[in-house]
């Protein structure tokens, strides 16, 4: 079941107004719809916006051709891809995720060649740091990736002086050695705590996971994952490593089994495992490992994930020495109305068949407006109050998100900015609908008595309990139609200035991986391009079958 976080002041956003309005983070908002207007698909856009996010102003709007000149161009898009935007990212460093070590007053610096115990011991008297001496030297050789040689030297101070070693300790020598990838010393660290400790915690079958995995007892990882599995869900970065490694062996059986349980897991995986499946030796590709890998691209599309470049050029390489066939790859763009500039193609509309639209309106219908799940945190009145308030209006063009419109701007109050934006969006005739929380009607520095009551005079507005508003779309094929829905039906305010209310058109085509019988079109980031999370990718890579 894919969930989603709906907050009240986007509650409900009608099908049968033609634009809504729009701020969000990735996956929070979704519509309920109005079983009275949901029979009418008359067009609902969304705009997003943001004020604090990164914009790539050699690749806004402004700097292309304008419509005047008679020339196809492109232009860079900018939408918000909700939840789809499941951007595959690189793997954390485990040192990152599992060990994080708080800054210390102390001035010790670490010996740059290995000590003796009474070097060791000296220094340790000269200490006037915080917390452990022990915790406080391997913290920084962690950090400063110190050569592994003074480790050892430190370990044998310590055990010399205590007769011992502790967990901890070794743990940490652990770190430092799968974070310098010495195979010999994780060989033989994993030896020492399996006879020393037998059960070892989750947190190092993690990192012996990422130690082994590549190399030549990488089964010692596989049998690391399964006893993790004993005693909590591995990540998506375990399976990512195992993966690897099976790949690397040539077990590609396995490889393909871990990839199946971690999809089954809800897991995404990472793209550099993504990425060994297509750079897979030649050997393991034969026609069924070829179709697993097409299979991949349909989950990308189905997931509306976008390769970063490093991924998207293997990608084009594994098609370009498929065996009998021959592809051509070209990197290329996409013109205003759909059309890849490589190879001429029409790309496929961002809108919804007949068919699509019918099959997303009974599953809001049937799961959402009359299922159980729909009144996690809010009440059947509310949503009652609200679809006969929808229902006894006339059609909306916009209905905007009053809270994160609100946010646009830092240095004005919210209500103003609110205000703002709205006045603009209803100066040109266009019927609005509000949708806010309760607590914005009580005057105070953000939320001012008189803006809120000038927008009550201009627009119409409905505001919502200060709680948040859960929903579920049932499955795979609803959310893939819904997210259709939403990339087709929103606009985009990339940044917000009192004088500058500039709305970012709809795209007409879809930005997701889309494929014919003889050709790929596949949306990806490139490297150096920051893109925010409402943002799609303005580059392809467009690959072509020959005859």
């Amino acid at each position: 079941m894919f969930s989603f976080r709906l907050c009240c002041h986007a509650w409900y956003r009608t099908v049968h107004a033609s634009k809504v309005f729009v701020h969000h983070s990735p996956a929070t908002f979704m519509p309920c719809v109005s079983r009275a207007r949901l029979y009418n698909p008359v067009q609902t856009i969304s705009i997003t916006c943001s004020a604090n996010s990164p914009v790539d102003r050699d690749n806004s709007f402004k700097n292309y051709p304008r419509r005047s000149e008679k020339k196809e161009y492109t232009r860079g898009s900018v939408f918000s891809a909700g939840s789809a935007n499941i951007r595959s990212k690189d793997c954390k460093t485990l040192v990152a995720d599992k060990f994080s070590f708080a800054h210390t007053k102390s001035k010790m610096t670490l010996p740059s060649e290995p000590l003796s115990a009474d070097g060791w011991s000296s220094l340790k008297s000269e200490y006037k740091g915080g917390g452990s001496f022990e915790d406080h030297v391997f913290s920084q050789m962690i950090k400063t990736n110190a050569d592994l040689n003074i480790a050892k030297s430190f370990l044998s101070y310590v055990s010399a002086r205590d007769g011992d070693v502790t967990y901890n300790l070794l743990l940490k020598y652990l770190v430092l050695c799968v974070q310098q990838k010495n195979t010999g010393e994780v060989y033989d660290m994993y030896d020492i705590m399996k006879s020393k400790f037998g059960a070892l915690e989750t947190g190092v079958y993690t990192l012996l996971i990422k130690g082994l995995s590549g190399t030549d007892r990488w089964r010692d990882a596989i049998t690391s994952l399964e006893t993790l599995k004993k005693f909590q869900n591995p990540s998506a970065a375990n399976y990512g490593e195992c993966i690897k490694g099976a790949i690397k062996h040539g077990d590609e059986q396995l490889a393909w089994t871990l990839y199946d349980e971690m999809l089954q897991r809800d897991l995404t995986p990472h793209e550099d495992t993504i990425r060994s499946l297509f750079t897979a030796h030649h050997d393991l590709q034969d026609e069924a490992f070829r179709k697993r890998l097409i299979n991949v691209l349909t989950y990308l599309r189905e997931n509306q994930i976008y390769p970063r470049q490093p991924l998207m050029q293997s990608i084009k390489s594994w098609f370009e020495r498929i065996p009998n066939e021959t592809w051509k790859g070209q990197l290329t763009k996409v013109t205003d109305n759909g059309h890849c500039l490589a190879c001429k193609e029409q790309l496929e509309s961002i809108h919804l068949t007949p068919k699509e639209y019918n099959t997303l309106k009974k599953d809001v219908i049937d799961s959402i407006l009359k299922g159980e799940d729909v009144f996690r945190k809010t009440t059947p009145e509310e949503l009652q109050s609200f679809l006969q308030y929808v229902d006894s209006q006339p059609p909306y063009d916009i209905v905007v998100d009053g809270l994160n419109i609100a946010y646009l701007s830092k240095t004005y109050p919210l209500s103003a900015t609110l205000l703002s934006v709205v006045s603009y969006l209803a100066a040109r005739g266009k019927r609005i609908l509000v949708l806010g929380r309760k607590h914005m009607l009580f005057n105070s520095s953000k939320w001012a008595k008189q803006d809120i009551r000038r927008l009550q005079e201009c627009v119409d507005c409905f505001f919502l309990d200060n709680m948040d508003h859960k929903a579920c779309l049932p499955n795979a094929e609803t959310q893939r139609l819904f997210f259709k829905w939403q990339r087709g039906h929103q606009l985009v305010l990339p940044f917000y200035s009192p004088r500058n209310v500039h709305l970012q058109p709809i795209l007409s085509y879809d930005t997701i991986v889309q494929n014919t019988e003889a050709s790929w079109h596949i949306p990806y980031d490139e490297m150096g391009v920051k893109r925010t999370t409402y943002e799609v990718p303005n580059t392809w890579l467009c690959l072509k079958k020959m005859s």
